[in-house]
Order: structure tokens, then sequence, then C-alpha cells
């Protein structure tokens, strides 16, 4: 063989090691069968800091609904400064504009996340650098330049995108079997921890005097970019993200950091089996495009399927209360909204917590249908109550109609975070195949970014045309998710990220 042939042989043949599946290990290198813990000190503080990305996204949600309320705020942004009314046009631009960032954030952090030296754990990194920046727009924002602000919010969520679809991919590929759901779920309890947070803080500046009303609250959103941007350096990079990638050992480390256990383990052999299997499938087929989340085998059902499931968790109704609840309880004739808000927001967090519990122990399906279920029922109630008894003869509101609204609000927020809130990103990370994960949840997440900009921009509009009927609305869309929760969404509780039948059948 002359020099030219052989160089071509190695080429074929370093060619050939990068796009083989992975070998494991001898099989005599698993000796280890101890028992396994149930939870690990390393698997509870990844939790917690991964899931601040949430807290991001429920931070920035909360905030608006009380500045819409602030004096100088109205003051610095509204079209007439004399009368401090925003239009519903520039309410729906500034409160929903944010979707829009989050929308293309979700679309490209799928892509990003794929690249072998980014992975998932410096992706977290960029996205916070981003929402940093576009905090530093909102909190330099003032008259006449309304539009800056608007800027601040479209920058910042195309940050929240970017997490909104890496943090559920971080705790889903890392976390072990019998938790993954639970710590998923983790993501939207942040959320609602932000959420609450926000409404805390704005109870706590409404009064002060001058652009610090709203700026100290946007100048508190640094800290857990920060926080949640430093921290992720000192967590291994997703087991299944090594192993695409060829890093066998790393993949090990990292399984067995997270389950608590030694590299030598059973359990680990048995993770790095399935991912071997689930890529040497995959890899036979050749190099496949983008459009594969379509075309490949089952995946077009998976992926309108999850991408419906998080257009039904925006469509469910809550981010109603989330962008306008102050504006919402104002026009019921509540004295403070402030104080409305706060009860929702800890309702929210409250209610999450059994949520976490009911995921792995009744399963995502039940669990989803008695969410929806109750939902529907909440906003019928409310909407009823808003169109047709909450004026009296003389069109003066009455308050004791205004209180039971606000104790359906509080039933309808029940019901959300403890079942869809948190659910539906569980549900959106498990069924995929690894190869499509990314892609597809970024799929999902822009779904959802979409409802919730409709939500955030039309809003205004069409509560100011037919008022609170427009509870109807999410009541029909609460309907419509019984039905495709029953018909079809399948069980996934229990099964390994690389789970195969995921179809038309129903789950038991």
């Amino acid at each position: 063989m002359d020099k030219k042939e052989a160089d071509s042989s190695r080429s074929s043949q370093t060619l050939q090691n990068e796009t083989a599946t992975p070998s494991l290990p001898n099989e005599n290198a698993f000796d280890d069968n101890s028992k396994v813990p149930f939870l690990t000190t390393r698997t509870f503080l990844m939790t917690i800091l991964v899931s601040m990305g949430g807290i991001c996204f429920g931070y920035d949600t909360g905030q608006i609904s009380g500045f819409l309320q602030m004096d100088d705020f109205r003051y610095q942004f509204a079209d007439n400064r004399e009368t401090l009314e925003l239009s519903p046009t520039r309410t729906g631009l500034i409160v929903a504009m944010l979707s829009i960032g989050t929308l293309f954030g979700a679309l490209v952090a799928g892509p990003i996340a794929n690249n072998r030296r980014l992975g998932r754990k410096y992706s977290i990194c960029l996205w916070c650098v981003v929402f940093i920046a576009g905090n530093c727009f909102q909190i330099g924002a003032q008259y006449p330049y309304w539009w800056i602000m608007m800027m601040g919010r479209i920058i910042a969520g195309f940050a929240i995108g970017g997490l909104s679809v890496m943090v559920p991919a971080y705790q889903g590929e890392s976390a072990p079997t019998h938790l993954r759901g639970a710590i998923v779920c983790c993501y939207q309890l942040f959320i609602t921890i932000g959420i609450l947070l926000a409404y805390l803080i704005n109870f706590g500046t409404e009064t002060i005097d001058g652009s610090a009303s709203w700026r100290i609250p946007v100048g508190i959103s640094y800290f857990w970019a920060l926080v949640l941007g430093f921290g992720i350096l000192f967590f291994p990079e997703t087991p299944r993200h090594e192993f695409r990638h060829g890093a066998v050992d790393s993949a090990a480390e990292s399984i067995a950091k997270f389950y608590g256990i030694s590299a030598r383990h059973k359990v680990v052999k048995k993770q790095l089996e399935e991912m071997q299997e689930k890529l040497r499938i995959e890899q036979e087929g050749g190099e496949h495009s983008i459009w594969e989340v379509f075309t490949g085998p089952r995946m077009f059902y998976r992926t309108i399927l999850g991408m419906t499931i998080q257009m039904l968790q925006q469509m469910t109704g809550a981010n109603f209360f989330f962008y306008y609840g102050t504006t919402i309880f104002s026009a019921v004739g509540l004295d403070n909204p402030f104080v409305t808000q706060i009860i929702l927001g800890a309702v929210n967090v409250i209610t999450t917590f059994p949520g976490l519990y009911m995921v792995e122990k009744y399963g995502r399906r039940k669990c989803l249908t008695l969410g929806a279920s109750w939902m529907f029922m909440c906003y019928m109630v409310f909407a009823s109550l808003g169109y047709f008894a909450l004026e009296d003869e003389n069109g003066d509101n009455r308050q004791s109609i205004g209180y039971v609204m606000i104790v359906f609000a509080c039933l309808f927020i029940a019901a959300f975070a403890s079942t869809w809130g948190p659910m539906a990103w569980a549900v959106t990370s498990e069924i995929y195949p690894s190869r499509y994960r990314s892609t597809c949840i970024a799929l999902c997440a822009a779904s959802n970014w979409s409802f919730n900009f409709f939500i955030g921009f039309a809003t205004p509009f069409i509560e100011a045309d037919i008022g609170f009927s427009y509870g109807y609305l999410f009541a029909a869309f609460n309907f419509l998710a019984v039905l495709v929760v029953f018909f079809f969404l399948p069980e996934t509780s229990g099964q390994t990220l690389e789970v195969e039948q995921v179809d038309g059948s129903r789950g038991r």
C-alpha cells in the first residue's frame, strides 16, 4: 500500500471511529450491585440550582403585572402622560414581546446545545449572560423611549426561551429514572416561586416615589441569573450528551455522581447499554436532516403531540392571571390588587408541591385529565360570575361577587400549579428519542411561547371588547385538553428516556 492509500485508509478509519456507536467497558468492569440511594446531595443541589432558570422566567412574568399599576412606570411609558393611560397596543407590546424573544430563543437553543463543546451545561451559562443583557436594557429605559423597555424584554425573553429548553433537557438527561418526573417538575415549581417573589417585591416597592418603584425589582433579577450561570459550572455535563459524543467514561461518571453510586455499578451499565442501543439504532439509519423530527419513525405523532400539550398549557388561561392579575382585580373593585396577586402567587407555589408527588404516584395522564377538568369548571364559574353577576343594576361592582371570583381564581391556580404547570414540561422531556430531544423540546417550547404571546398581546384588546366572557375561551381549551390527554397521550411515568413506544395507543 503506497503512502496516499495509507493516508486515505487512516482518514476513513478516523471517520468511522467518530461516527461509530461508542463501545462500553468490559462487562466485568461493572461488579458493584450495592443499594442505590433514593436521593443524593448532588442531585438535590442540581435540582435546586438548575431550576433557578424557572425563577428567571417566573420573576419576569410576575413583575410586569405589577408594573402596569405603578404610577411612575405608567408616567414613563404611557401614551398620555397626563392621564397615565397605556393604550392596548403599547400595553400588549410591552407585555407580550417577551414571548417573541422566548419563541426564537427556544428554537435556537436545541442546535446550540447539541454542539460538542457547549453542550447543555455551557449553553445554560450563555443564556444567563443574555438574560442579564436584556435586563440592562429594561432598567435603563425611560420616557420617551418606551421601545427600549420592549427591546429589553425581547432580549430577556430570548434567554428565557433558551432556558426553557435547556433546564428540562439538563434535568431530564441527568436525573435518576425514579426521580426524573419530580425533578423536571421542579422547573415549574421555581417558575411559581419566581412569580411570587416578583409579587412580593412589587408590593414592597409600589409605594416608592419615582422610578425606583419598578427599577429595583428589575435590578434584583440579575441575582437569579448570576447564581445559575456560575453555579452550573460546578456540575457535570449530562451523561446522554457525553455518550452521544463518544465520552463513555465521562457519561459513566456523570451517571454515577447523580445516582450516588460508583462508576462500576450495574445501574450505570444498564443506563449505558440503553443509550448505546438507542444510539446504534439511530446511526444505522445514517445522517438525518432536522426534518426527521416530523418524518422519523413515529416522530410526526410525537412532535405534534408535544407541541399540542405545550399549546394547551398556555391556553388553560393561567397567564391571563399572571400577566394581568392586578388589572383584572382592579376592575373587580378590590381595594389593593397587589395583595390579591400575592394570594394567587402563594396558592401557586403551595399547590405545586402536591404535583411533585402526584406526578410519580398517579402518573401523567390521570393528573393532566383531572387538572384540565378542574380548570374547565373554574373558568366556567369565573367567566359566568364576571359576565352575568358582577355588576348590579346601577352598573357598580358587587364586591361579594368579586371575592367569589377570587376564590375560583385561586381554585384554578391550584389545579394548574399541581398538574398542567409542571407536568406539561415533564411529558415533553420524556416522549422523544435522545437524537431529537433538544430539537423537539425546542419546538414544544416555541409552541408554548407562541400562545404565550397571543395571551400577552391580545388580552387587552379582547378584554376591552368582551370583558369577562373571555374566560369562556379558556374554558373551551381546557375541555379540549381533557380530550387530547385521554385519547392521545401515553403514560411515560417510570420509563427510561430511551422508551420507543410512544404511539397512538392510550397509556394505562
